[in-house]
């Protein structure tokens, strides 16, 4: 595998990560989303395809010899051939977007050979930049101040956090059935669910459905992984990326900590 400056592509991914925030904000100001839905069935703005256009040109200049998997832009499969492959949503949380409801994110992620390596996720209504290199630890970007996050040692009195637009029966049998254990139930929009764990805020967060795909969580598993968590599928398996079928069909669980994969 060829030699790469981790810390360079970082700052890249973080250059690309705040001027697509400037444009997202551009047009959260605005009355017209310019509201589409795509064939899936999901909604896409033009804020999405704003950030999409920013982050990779940006990268694409920056690399041109990685590949990109992007949710709006066409899959070209030749991204199968590559062990360096950038993850990205450019606006993770789209129904939280037109929701107004502030819980939206910009997520990137650096994959090398199927492993998640830097992740990058952008809050820009808290003006919070989590981020990570594998092997180098976690960190919370606030205002000019850089703080090492790490996730904390409860199992028990536990918080888990659900989807605001997703939560499904089988989520919430799994979590009634725990009900000893978990306390707290709180709904929050996109990846803010892992960064919250990843910096001791919470310890669970359940995902069944089969419709999130590979830039839903690159970036928010490297990120808990270098916090001390996990993001795991139901036999407690980390997640591999850059799979020619990116929906995650199993589904997912953020903890804390193994002792809390509750099933």
């Amino acid at each position: 595998m060829k030699k790469i400056n981790d810390e360079l592509i970082l700052e890249k991914m973080l250059l690309a990560s705040y001027k697509a925030r400037q444009a997202i904000l551009d047009v959260y100001k605005q009355t017209d989303l310019h509201i589409e839905i795509k064939d899936d069935n999901s909604p896409v703005t033009i804020a999405d395809k704003n950030s999409n256009e920013i982050i990779v040109n940006l990268l694409k200049k920056e690399f041109p010899s990685f590949s990109i998997l992007t949710e709006e832009s066409e899959d070209d499969l030749t991204r199968l051939n590559n062990d360096f492959v950038f993850i990205i949503d450019p606006l993770d949380g789209t129904k939280d977007f037109i929701a107004h409801n502030n819980q939206f994110t910009i997520n990137i992620a650096l994959s090398i050979k199927h492993i998640p390596f830097i992740g990058v996720i952008d809050i820009p209504m808290r003006n919070e930049t989590y981020f990570a290199i594998k092997h180098k630890g976690a960190f919370l970007k606030r205002n000019d101040e850089i703080i090492p996050i790490k996730v904390n040692k409860k199992t028990s009195d536990l918080t888990v956090f659900t989807s605001n637009f997703h939560l499904n029966e089988l989520e919430i049998e799994t979590i009634n059935k725990h009900r000893d254990v978990i306390k707290n139930i709180v709904s929050i929009g996109s990846s803010i669910k892992g960064c919250l764990i990843s910096c001791g805020k919470g310890e669970l967060s359940y995902r069944f459905s089969s419709n999130t795909k590979e830039w839903d969580t690159c970036a928010m598993q490297i990120i808990l992984e270098e916090a001390g968590g996990f993001l795991v599928d139901k036999k407690g398996k980390p997640l591999l990326y850059n799979r020619q079928d990116v929906y995650n069909r199993g589904g997912y669980i953020i903890c804390n900590s193994l002792d809390n994969l509750l099933l």
